[in-house]
Formats: C-alpha cells, structure tokens, sequence
C-alpha cells in the first residue's frame, strides 16, 4: 500500500501551484479503512495564503467524512526528505498523534510517528480551566 500512496503523492505533486517557492509538494493520507486522500501545496502571492499539501488532503478527508487516519505520505525533491511543516503537524495531531509520517523524494524516504514530530501538541485538554 505504501508504493500507492508514493504515487498518489506524486500525482498529486505534479498539480502543485507554487510559482513562487518552486517548491512542489504531493501529500496522500490514507484513513484507517484504506480510503486514500491526495493534495498539493496551493501558493498565493500573499505568501501567509498558502496551503500545504497535507493540509489539503486533510481537508479533503475531513469533507468526505473521514476522521481517523493510518498514515500521510509527503512527496519533495528535498534532500534529506522533508517532513511536515509545524503547522500541519499541529493540524493532523488534531485527529490523532499515532499517524504514521513517510517523507519520500529522488533521494530516498524517512519515517516518523507524527508523536515523534510534534512532542506534546496542543490539543483539547489545553483548553480547559
């Protein structure tokens, strides 16, 4: 399953809109029933407008009705991998800190639990009194 979500990523990679980082991202999130969710980083020439990839393809989940994830492949052509941005950790922690990250591109690919990329998260026990 995880060449699939490579491809996927890839796919979803190659729709990127970055005119303006040149930095094209792919993201396929796959929920815990095997349904697979792409998305790709969206720029805007107010920089603080745009979207990352994986926030897209959460979004996209989210919309569909699906809440519970297994694991996100990211797709750059960064050298090492590049994990999520921090604001995208803090997004996908909201539905789980137990996700499985695969950072991939032409020089290989690593591995995290989303855990390990964002020690102790906000979450909704934060808010309270």
């Amino acid at each position: 399953m995880i060449e699939q979500l490579v491809t996927a990523a890839r796919r979803a990679r190659d729709c990127a809109y970055a005119p303006y980082s040149r930095y094209a991202v792919g993201a396929a999130l796959e929920s815990l029933e095997g349904e697979v969710f792409t998305g790709c980083n969206v720029e805007n020439a107010s920089y603080s407008l745009t979207i990352c990839a994986e926030r897209v393809a959460l979004g996209s989940a989210v919309a569909a009705g699906v809440q519970a994830f297994a694991r996100l492949v990211v797709v750059t052509e960064s050298v090492p991998p590049a994990a999520p941005c921090g604001s995208c950790r803090q997004m996908l922690a909201e539905f789980g800190m137990d996700l499985e990250v695969i950072a991939v591109s032409g020089n290989g690919e690593r591995r995290w639990r989303l855990e390990e990329l964002l020690p102790d998260g906000f979450s909704s026990s934060d808010l309270s009194p």
